[in-house]
Formats: structure tokens, C-alpha cells, sequence
């Protein structure tokens, strides 16, 4: 049997399958089951949160042979061909390689022809503000009066290149992230149903490095898997290796070497994790984070703690929030945020990541 990938055997196939969103699959559900649908459909959102996976479900609950339903039946003839791939009137271009204004009015040429097997022919264009102007104006004709039969989706990460005149002639839908709760949810789900057997923590770790995106998670839980023998237990720390990830206690070391203005022992706790491939962008992703977790703690500071009940590291957590004012821990925020930029555009990450411990150290100098 010919292996299919995590993203592609789990991509939901009707709308109660759709992680998160559940406001917009709401809406869509009604104005199917209402019969008031739109011609123009823009989806747009970060990538991995459901932006084609929606435009193919719609797809299939407008061409089910069962009659328009929020529900296809997905047994078909209609249903079955869309699922794989094949069906003659669902039209997909995708126009980050198919850039050129002859390229979208072949497509659009084709708008002129009724249906061959459903009841409407649909179009998803895929990353559309990857087109050319000419290309936009071609596809704004379209979307002024398109015939009755037709149905044109288009989806996009960047809404912010999208003429105003196009978005204005769509339904414009905006799907923000998943949330990690959902993530981890449905990773939860889905280990337990492939058998991959991976401890609770490793699946948070998993979940908050997505950027709150489905398909990166299941990526990432892909490549994870197929790095271990079957059966074999999947935990935390094969996963900071495997990803090039710091683990919360070398952060914990890392944020209070900053904090305490040590360069020498910063620099030894780097040297340590460059010597096992730990990326530099993520360990600027994991002081963002300390710094914001330090941030809530002092937020909620009139809670007491019992130092019996929680556990030694985040003791340490507890008692290092009291130590440093919410000012220099915005401030401290606000430098490793900026040095995402650094990051990309210094000779190396190590020189970038060092640039923002200078001017950290410029800021305690001062304050003294």
C-alpha cells in the first residue's frame, strides 16, 4: 500500500472535520444550507490553517450528488473524484508559478463552457497576490459578472497585496492561527489513532513551535517519526535535538545569565548549545517566550505560591520574577523581537544573537 503523509491522510474532508475556525464554518454551514451563496471567495490567513482545505470542502457540498448540502456524502461520483483530485470542474491554478496574464486568461477562457459533470465549475487560485497587475485586471473582469454556473476561490497569505477592487467583488474570509490548545488537541488524536507513542510533553513541544499552523505541526510530527524505530517512545528531549531546540532548563540558565549581565557564561551556554545544533532563532524564540511567561507571573503576583506544591524549576521561575522589574522584561522583549531582524541580515545568526546581547548589556550598563 503506497504511503500517504500525515497532512494529506489527515486534510478534513467535511466541515465537522475542521480544526478551530468555528465561527467561519458556521457561516459557510448556513449560507449552504440557506442556499445564499456567494460566487467570490477570498480566503486569507497564514499557511497550514485551512485556507484550500475550506475551498475544497465547498466544493464538494456544491457539487454532491445529493444536491447542495453543508454535508457531502462523500460516496459519489461527484464527491469521490474531488477527493481525488480528478474531478474535470474544479479548476485549481496555483499562482505563485503561474504568474503571467496569459496563464490566468487561459484558465479564465474556460468560464465560457457550462459545466461537464456538476453543478458548478469552480476555480481556486492559490497564493493569488502572487499575480501580476495585468493578471488582476484580467481576473476582476471575471469577477464583476461571472455566469451562474461559476465559482472562483481564491486564497491568499498576503492580503495586503490583493487590489482593492478585487476584495472588495469577494466574501472575504479571514482565518486567523490554531490555537495550541486545538494543535495539541488534534495531535493528541492522531498519534493515539497511527500508534505513535510520544509522551504529553513532547506533543506541547510539537504544538508550540507550529506557529499555530496545522500542517507545520503534522510536518513536524512526520519528521519526528520517521527519525525513530517503530514502537519505539518518543520523548522531550530527542525532540529539543531533533528540532534544534534549548530546553526550558538551559533557557532558565540562559535568562538569568542575561539578567545578571554574565557574558562569560552566556557565551558558555552557547558555545554548549552550537556544539549540539541548536539554532539561534530558536533560542530567541524560547527567551521571547521565558520573558513573556516571567511577564504573566508578576501580572498575577498577588497569588501565592507554595514552594511544597510546584516543582524546583519553577521555584526558580518564581523567585528570578521577583527579581527583575516588568520594565527591563518589556524592554528585554522588545530587543529579541527587533533581533529576528539580525538574525537574517548578520554575517551569521551567532553575530546577530550577539548584537542583541550588546545592547541588553549597553541598557543594564546605563541603568546602573
Amino acid at each position: 500500500m503506497k504511503y500517504k503523509i500525515l497532512s494529506n491522510k489527515w486534510r478534513p474532508q467535511n466541515f465537522n472535520q475542521i480544526i478551530g475556525h468555528k465561527y467561519t464554518v458556521k457561516m459557510i454551514k448556513n449560507s449552504l444550507n440557506f442556499k445564499k451563496i456567494h460566487q467570490s471567495w477570498l480566503l486569507s490567513g497564514m499557511h497550514g490553517v485551512g485556507k484550500t482545505t475550506i475551498a475544497r470542502i465547498l466544493a464538494k457540498c456544491l457539487n454532491c450528488k445529493i444536491g447542495i448540502t453543508s454535508i457531502p456524502c462523500r460516496k459519489c461520483k461527484n464527491c469521490l473524484s474531488l477527493e481525488k483530485g480528478k474531478f474535470l470542474d474544479f479548476i485549481e491554478l496555483d499562482a505563485a508559478s503561474k504568474t503571467k496574464v496569459d496563464d490566468i486568461k487561459i484558465m479564465l477562457d474556460t468560464t465560457k463552457y457550462a459545466p461537464m459533470c456538476g453543478r458548478f465549475k469552480i476555480y481556486l487560485i492559490d497564493e493569488v497576490h502572487m499575480l501580476s497587475k495585468h493578471s488582476f485586471n484580467a481576473l476582476l473582469k471575471i469577477l464583476e459578472e461571472p455566469p451562474k454556473y461559476i465559482q472562483i476561490y481564491i486564497a491568499t497569505t498576503n492580503i495586503h497585496k490583493i487590489p482593492k477592487t478585487i476584495i472588495s467583488r469577494c466574501l472575504h474570509i479571514k482565518l486567523s492561527y490554531i490555537t495550541l490548545h486545538n494543535i495539541y488537541n488534534f495531535l493528541k488524536k492522531i498519534t493515539k489513532k497511527e500508534n505513535i507513542k510520544i509522551k504529553k510533553e513532547a506533543l506541547k513541544i510539537i504544538s508550540n513551535t507550529s506557529q499555530g499552523s496545522i500542517r507545520n505541526a503534522l510536518n513536524t510530527l512526520e519528521f519526528i517519526r520517521s527519525s525513530v524505530k517503530n514502537k519505539t517512545e518518543i520523548k522531550k528531549k530527542y525532540i529539543f535535538k531533533l528540532l534544534g531546540i534549548l530546553d526550558k532548563k538551559n533557557v532558565l540558565k540562559l535568562a538569568i545569565e542575561i539578567i545578571n549581565n554574565d557574558f562569560n557564561k552566556i557565551f558558555n551556554i552557547l558555545n554548549n548549545a552550537e556544539k549540539i545544533g541548536i539554532q539561534y532563532s530558536n533560542i530567541v524564540s524560547s527567551l521571547i517566550i521565558f520573558f513573556h511567561k516571567i511577564s504573566l507571573i508578576k501580572i498575577n503576583q498577588k497569588k501565592k505560591k507554595k514552594y511544597n506544591k510546584i516543582s524546583k524549576y519553577k521555584q526558580k521561575v518564581y523567585i528570578l520574577s521577583k527579581k527583575i522589574s516588568f520594565k527591563d522584561l518589556q524592554f528585554y522583549c522588545k530587543i529579541l523581537l527587533q533581533g529576528k531582524h539580525y538574525l537574517n541580515n548578520s554575517p551569521s545568526p551567532k553575530i546577530g544573537f550577539e548584537i542583541m546581547l550588546f545592547q541588553i548589556f549597553q541598557y543594564i550598563k546605563e541603568k546602573k
